[in-house]
């Protein structure tokens, strides 16, 4: 595996990729199987597999957040060299950044609900830094995963809105075997922790088991109930809503996706369930 560390290595590299389909992974590390997932996704239809390690400063809402999140590099660069990625590019920030650089993109309210909500000026951060990304790597496929999946509505977003040419592909979220979404976060959860957290996953499924398009407000009520009653789990948000713009669902909508973010003691974690 070819390692990167600046700009100009990956512009020259790829300087004459001919006849090559460049799969793009982007990450910010602390890899776990469901990361393995999306590189062997890339693998089955792209002849080339870039992954990105980049902690991205400006889509920390908390410094104390940004300071915390786990880096371990070298347990990182031997998980993608037994997956076989071929490339990493693991920059530094100020390669990645000049100081007071600006960035806006007008996305609507996309960017306002749920997540948005809750972390103001989030998605700004990681559309500016996966343009940067999209213009030095130039792949032809992106592969994101569901569980960030209003995340990947924001960048498609980006994507038409810029014009960008690159395809994304959404993968599916990875589980533990007790049900726990796979998370680079996971590692701060106590046992006890997890064992709480396990009611995200638990709702979300109860949901889709008894889930019924005239009945989304009930179902809703009874989800947050369920997520309340579990000790050290903090709600805060459960949402039911049409999966291709966020909004509530009407009698039009064709996709439906289940949304919840909760603390479980001091970590943050988010889940998501397609509902139709």
């Amino acid at each position: 595996m070819k390692i990167f560390t600046t700009r100009q290595q990956v512009t020259q590299y790829f300087a004459n990729k001919t006849n090559k389909t460049v799969g793009f992974v982007p990450t910010m590390g602390a890899l776990h199987n469901g990361h393995l997932s999306l590189i062997k996704q890339a693998q089955q239809i792209s002849t080339e597999v870039v992954c990105s390690i980049f902690v991205n400063p400006t889509q920390f809402n908390d410094p104390k957040d940004l300071e915390k999140y786990p880096r371990p590099i070298a347990a990182d660069i031997a998980m993608l060299e037994q997956a076989g990625c071929d490339i990493l590019f693991n920059p530094a920030v100020d390669e990645m950044y000049d100081d007071n650089e600006k960035w806006h993109l007008d996305i609507g309210n996309l960017e306002h609900l749920l997540e948005g909500k809750f972390r103001p000026g989030h998605y700004q951060g990681v559309m500016q830094v996966v343009n940067k990304l999209f213009n030095i790597v130039t792949p032809d496929i992106a592969f994101f995963g569901q569980k960030d999946y209003q995340q990947f509505m924001v960048i498609s977003k980006m994507v038409n809105l810029l014009s960008m040419p690159v395809k994304l592909v959404m993968c599916p979220i990875l589980r533990d075997a007790d049900g726990l979404a796979m998370s680079s976060r996971n590692i701060h959860l106590t046992a006890d922790d997890r064992q709480h957290a396990l009611i995200l996953s638990k709702t979300l499924n109860w949901v889709k088991s008894n889930f019924d398009k005239e009945n989304i407000p009930q179902l809703q009520q009874q989800a947050e109930q369920m997520i309340g009653a579990e000790p050290e789990i903090s709600l805060e948000y459960f949402a039911i809503v049409d999966g291709s713009t966020l909004l509530p669902v009407t009698a039009a909508t064709k996709n439906i996706v289940a949304l919840v973010a909760a603390r479980a003691g001091k970590t943050r974690l988010i889940d998501n369930m397609l509902m139709l």
